[in-house]
């Protein structure tokens, strides 16, 4: 069983920063990508940054510059310091990641997400 557990949601006024962690635990052989995705209410889920496959990273338009993906291997956990904060960034943060739980034969990369964290934005 592999658990993603997101931590660091809060509210913040305009301008502020948070930084969000998303910790993999479990049964957990290989990491193949893992990152942070929202939602708004009334809109669908975007991604924010992530780490791909091959170990670069990806940005919305929105964020860059003002939000920094980094990882801790070590610990299988990724965060996300987001500053200078904008109320339109009010959503609910998942953490995503491309894991596989048990090495070859049974190598096979599944998908996960976590419960979700709320970051509110006051204007």
């Amino acid at each position: 069983q592999v658990q993603l557990v997101e931590s660091g949601g809060d509210l913040v006024q305009a301008g502020g920063s948070l930084r969000l962690s998303c910790a993999a635990s479990g049964n957990i052989f290989s990491i193949n990508a893992m990152g942070w995705y929202r939602q708004a209410p009334g809109k669908q889920r975007e991604l924010v940054a992530t780490f791909t496959s091959g170990g670069s990273t990806n940005y919305a338009d929105s964020v860059k510059g003002r939000f920094t993906i980094s990882r801790d291997n070590a610990k299988n956990t990724v965060y996300l310091q987001m500053n200078s904060l904008k109320p339109e960034d009010t959503a609910v943060y998942y953490c995503n990641a491309s894991i596989a739980p048990s090495g070859p034969p049974s190598l096979l990369y599944l998908n996960y997400w976590g419960q979700g964290t709320q970051v509110t934005v006051s204007s």
